[in-house]
């Protein structure tokens, strides 16, 4: 019997299209695809850390390529998602430097990296997908 994700590629039409992969994306090479996926990996890491992320996605990724990134976005006014919030704070008591970002946020440092557009898509409870296009 297949793994369940196996058997779920399958019936998808994606089975030998999707890879899984482990490294060090601060140092290893990224491998070059249509989309990359990168969930709650974001606001594990200070401003500087991010930006150097979505640029290393950004080479990555040919014309029309997308950047998804499943994170808890804190909307402009920082007033409706308290769970993101509350995600913030428990990053800045975790980590060295992490923090939750804004849609805006999300679309300076993709804008910065060579992006062409962005967009915040909400997901079921507190998630969003945030989604650069280049």
């Amino acid at each position: 019997m297949a793994p369940v994700a196996t058997r779920h590629l399958t019936k998808a039409g994606l089975k030998g299209r999707v890879r899984v992969l482990s490294g060090d994306f601060f140092e290893d090479p990224w491998p070059q695809a249509e989309v990359l996926v990168l969930g709650n990996i974001l606001h594990d890491w200070g401003a500087g850390q991010k930006r150097a992320l979505i640029q290393q996605a950004c080479r990555a990724l040919p014309p029309g390529g997308r950047l998804i990134a499943i994170e808890n976005v804190i909307d402009p006014d920082r007033r409706h998602n308290s769970f993101g919030l509350l995600m913030s704070l428990n990053m800045l008591i975790e980590t060295e430097a992490g923090f939750d970002y804004t849609g805006a946020d999300f679309n300076d440092w993709c804008t910065e990296a060579g992006f062409s557009k962005t967009e915040v898509v909400p997901l079921a409870g507190p998630g969003s997908a945030a989604i650069a296009y280049k």
